[in-house]
């Protein structure tokens, strides 16, 4: 289908839905095929999600919204959907985002405060569904994206088999680690950038949330700590890592011998997940020919490279996650 018939399928659909007397306006999209739109008539602003198919499908996102708010998380109140084409209409929790709060001099502390609260309602919650797992193999297809895009893409090396073969030896033991954690429901992008001010206010507006998974207690805590997007000192990220920490409940504390331990495993968590983004970056802007997703990889490779330093990996150990944006 092309972006015109798309369009008249579009104009069609918020025309039986909320009549002719409607403005509609494209917003900024995300990194995937999804595109999303601001509508606004006499009454109402909202937000159209088009998910054109075969290449989106809502179903996960409808099972997940409702997960989500049996589980007394903020997410956008849906006021029409239909499926089988693709959309979605839902609340408009406008353009206040949880950097443009911090940029226009907003408080750190109550940010981090409810994301977290946040984060243990999901934690303990119900999905009443079966999650897909965040297992071995998984982990391992997240870190080819790193081989596959980043290295020949971004910084013109084409890794040997030789070379793959200990870019997975050399991770097998961090992977393993992550897999022997304590199993809990997991958004998977749980970061500032789907984090929300609806009406400028409290609670944080969580959005993006259609691949969650059952996976490691520390993801989305990483994910948010050690942000792509986002650069906090490390002191910053140890508080509320202990935050979090002491709000576990006993059955997954206790799993950890401390919460040194505990930190540790974060930043275990946070090197799976900066190798995974630097691949993603690379395959959007490469294949998709969203190239603004480049100018994210430095800063992740900063996170990545303080993590490897932290976690005592070195060079010679890992040379392949030590090549630099054009290096040959």
């Amino acid at each position: 289908m092309t972006d015109l018939e798309r369009g008249e399928q579009r104009s069609d659909w918020l025309n039986q839905i909320l009549g002719e007397s409607y403005e509609c306006l494209p917003l900024a999209g995300d990194a995937s095929f999804r595109r999303y739109f601001r509508v606004t008539d006499a009454q109402n602003c909202y937000v159209l999600m088009d998910a054109p198919p075969p290449h989106e499908d809502v179903t996960p996102f409808l099972a997940v919204l409702s997960w989500f708010d049996r589980a007394g998380i903020r997410v956008s109140r849906l006021f029409a959907e239909d499926a089988e084409q693709g959309f979605l209409l839902l609340e408009d929790f406008g353009d206040v985002t949880w950097a443009s709060y911090l940029e226009g001099g907003g408080d750190l502390i109550p940010l981090f405060e409810d994301a977290l609260r946040q984060l243990h309602l999901l934690q303990g919650s119900d999905p009443e569904m079966v999650l897909p797992p965040f297992d071995m193999a998984r982990m391992r297809r997240e870190c080819d994206l790193y081989l596959d895009w980043y290295l020949p893409k971004v910084a013109s090396v084409e890794p040997t088999v030789g070379q793959r073969q200990q870019f997975h030896d050399g991770l097998a033991e961090t992977l393993n680690a992550l897999l022997a954690l304590p199993q809990v429901p997991v958004h998977l992008d749980y970061h500032s950038r789907n984090l929300m001010l609806p009406g400028k206010k409290f609670p944080l507006g969580v959005i993006d949330y259609q691949d969650a998974v059952k996976g490691p207690v520390t993801y989305d805590l990483a994910s948010l700590l050690y942000d792509c997007y986002q650069d906090y000192p490390e002191e910053t990220r140890r508080e509320w890592s202990h935050f979090f920490f002491a709000g576990l409940p006993h059955q997954l504390a206790d799993s950890f011998e401390s919460f040194e331990q505990w930190h540790h495993m974060l930043r275990l968590t946070a090197l799976q997940r900066h190798i995974k983004a630097i691949g993603i970056f690379g395959r959007l802007a490469h294949r998709d020919g969203k190239k603004q997703f480049l100018d994210e990889i430095p800063l992740t490779r900063k996170h990545l490279l303080d993590e490897m330093l932290a976690l005592g990996m070195d060079r010679d150990h890992f040379p392949l996650l030590f090549i630099k944006p054009g290096d040959s």
